[in-house]
């Protein structure tokens, strides 16, 4: 907006090099530096000893300053408050001693030590009616004082005071009774009251909001019109004989997230849509689905998977789904020995496999594919977008289908994936059953011993997740390499038990996969490696330790690993932390199996940093707007953008339009 330099407003140039340190370079990002919080200025008498108190006072006796040693004074003097006399003490503050003569005004900021006596922590050198209200905290460099910022800002201000457009359309403006920019900007750095300042931060975040959506919109909808699809057409009875053969009956969410993707892949647009969904709830069914349509349309399909293990897993479901097609399904991993591999290159070249899954090694150069037209990247937040990209350009115009197994809230995802088509697969299929979760209170496994070794017994095999590979100096946890061994020492070969952990090579790390898969081992030691892509039908009880030390949602995808047959699972959440709010955590986790009410109600209490790990996050900093807090501005901001974005072309949004071309071609896909 104000891509002015600050020498414009003839700032000291030592002060104008501090300022660019904090990244102002402009007029527009001085005005933009929101304040970090407000100090609230209003009276409070010195009547309770030990609070604090705000009042305003006439010196009735001279400042005296006592040095009590090098680098710190105290000065005292007397002040009239009302009809009492109050002796004042502040410490460092002797510079101010010029200022404070007798029968001037001060007010006195401080907490009350005595009935007549108060430490002052500051002094005003004003009365208290004129400093009343919000008074605006920055985050500042040394050299840099709030009350300069202030001047900077009010400088700032004035000089593009008449040229302040509004982003927010005039309507936008009316229907919710914003404030202009103007004074929106005004009163966030210089607040009349409380009331104006509310008004200020409404319009602010609003504003951040539609332009954060507007932005998102408007690059799907240019990618929709840059990129058009092939509108791929199929036998849609054959499609259903399909669906009918399968040996469970879909559930609602699965039919119609089914629609959504098959509604993409006959669009004239290149489908880019994700799906989100727990662990079992049938998200490789309707994959499954996907393939099928694009191969009745004469199109190949390749699903990605991030480990050999989980690419096995998907393998081995689509020969099973598959069973009655006369589908071609190949496995392309990085071990398969090179003569398979050429073997499988030559196949997909020449059309004679339908559906590739595989892992890494889908993106290889010397991987050709025939007639690719869609990719299904499953896990997809393992991938970067170069990866699914490289996967997509080995054909022509290709469909992206991805897959989450871990639920994120709408109001992340709305932040997220904006620029995607997001479906969610809410309900589980009617032949799972619950896993039953427990919390114990207990460092060892001794409360759940007998249960333990019956379930054995009967040939069950049992994960046990600890927090810590091996054993820490600073924390109390329990770690995997001292469970596994105390259970092998206890049990003396009676029982099969594993060790996995991330400091193994990927080699060991399958070897001893592969060996719990096949029932060569009854329990499993193991750190959260096990949370994405491990399916053993036969392994139906999970013991964690140090519950309290996971987030929800991770517990909660820890837990997916069990229930993935017909039998009854079991969840032992073990935990010797006495803190209540971790305590409510692991009770609302032993309560609650819906994964995106669990991750919701993980988000309020971490945050979406902590949740989805803040590198990883993609989140994108707003200045004043908070996703959770402000979530209601945020989807109304989302539907006035979707109504813009879909009359963006007209008069009326012309600058709007400008400005979304602009950040295009700076490729700034979030704020500025």
């Amino acid at each position: 907006m104000f891509d002015i330099d600050l020498s414009y407003l003839k700032i000291n140039q030592n002060k104008v090099a501090l300022l660019q340190e904090m990244g102002i370079v402009t007029i527009e990002d001085l005005i933009r530096f929101y304040p970090s919080r407000y100090d609230v200025i209003v009276s409070i008498p010195p009547v309770l000893v030990d609070e604090k108190t705000i009042f305003e006072g006439v010196i009735i006796e001279e400042p005296k300053i006592f040095f009590i040693r090098r680098n710190m004074s105290r000065m005292t003097f007397k002040v009239q408050y009302q009809d009492t006399s109050y002796s004042i003490a502040i410490f460092n503050r002797h510079f101010l001693r010029t200022h404070l003569s007798l029968g001037s005004v001060v007010t006195i900021i401080g907490k009350l030590q005595s009935p007549n006596q108060v430490v002052a922590s500051d002094i005003k050198l004003q009365s208290l009616e004129s400093l009343s209200g919000f008074h605006p905290i920055y985050n500042l460099k040394s050299g840099i004082t709030t009350k300069s910022m202030s001047g900077y800002i009010k400088k700032g201000l004035t000089f593009v005071d008449k040229d302040l457009i509004d982003f927010i359309p005039e309507n936008l403006i009316q229907r919710y009774q914003l404030p202009y920019l103007k004074e929106a900007l005004w009163q966030i750095h210089f607040p009349k009251d409380e009331v104006h300042l509310k008004q200020a931060l409404k319009y602010l975040k609003y504003e951040e909001f539609l332009k954060f959506q507007m932005t998102l919109l408007f690059i799907k909808r240019n990618t929709h019109t840059i990129d058009v699809g092939i509108n791929k057409t199929f036998d849609t009875q054959s499609l259903q004989q399909y669906i009918y053969d399968l040996p469970f009956v879909l559930t609602d969410d699965q039919i119609s997230v089914s629609k959504e993707i098959l509604q993409d892949i006959q669009s004239p647009h290149i489908m880019d849509r994700l799906v989100q969904g727990d662990v079992g709830s049938g998200k490789t069914v309707v994959a499954s689905i996907a393939i099928y349509a694009n191969h009745l349309a004469g199109y190949q399909s390749a699903l990605m998977a991030p480990t050999e293990i989980l690419a096995s897993q998907h393998y081995r479901t689509l020969q099973k789904l598959f069973a009655n097609t006369s589908m071609h399904i190949a496995l392309l991993t990085g071990s398969l020995p090179a003569k398979e591999k050429k073997a499988i290159y030559r196949q997909i070249e020449n059309y004679e496999v339908d559906v590739v899954v595989g892992t890494h090694a889908l993106i290889q150069d010397a991987l050709q594919f025939k007639k690719l037209g869609l990719v299904i990247a499953d896990e997809q937040h393992r991938f970067g977008v170069n990866q699914r990209k490289k996967l997509q350009d080995k054909g022509d115009k290709v469909d992206l289908l991805t897959m989450s197994a871990t639920p994120i809230p709408r109001t992340v995802a709305m932040v997220l994936y904006g620029d995607k088509d997001v479906s969610a697969i809410h309900t589980m299929p009617s032949r799972r059953k619950t896993v039953q979760t427990k919390v114990i209170k207990t460092k060892s496994m001794k409360p759940i011993l007998p249960q333990l070794e019956a379930y054995i017994k009967e040939g069950g095999q049992c994960y046990v997740v600890c927090p810590l590979v091996e054993d820490s100096e600073t924390m109390d946890l329990q770690s995997a390499t001292k469970i596994y061994d105390a259970m092998c020492a206890y049990y003396k070969n009676k029982i099969r038990i594993g060790l996995l952990h991330g400091r193994m090579s990927d080699e060991q790390k399958d070897q001893i996969m592969q060996a719990f898969m096949k029932h060569e081992l009854d329990i499993l030691v193991s750190t959260t490696v096990i949370e994405v892509g491990v399916d053993v039908e036969n392994a139906n009880m999970m013991v964690i330790y140090d519950a309290h030390r996971f987030g929800l949602s991770q517990l909660h995808q820890l837990r997916g690993r069990v229930g993935r047959s017909t039998q009854q699972s079991y969840c032992f959440l073990f935990t010797s932390s006495n803190d209540q709010e971790a305590l409510e955590r692991l009770t609302f986790l032993e309560n609650e199996t819906d994964g995106f009410k669990i991750a919701e109600y993980d988000l309020k209490l971490r945050g979406p940093g902590e949740l989805l790990g803040q590198k990883q996050s993609g989140l994108p900093s707003f200045l004043v707007a908070d996703i959770m807090k402000d979530f209601n501005i945020l989807e109304r901001a989302r539907i006035d953008a979707m109504e813009i974005i879909d009359h963006i072309d007209t008069p009326q949004y012309y600058s709007i339009r400008k400005y979304l071309e602009k950040k295009i071609e700076k490729n700034e896909t979030y704020l500025d």
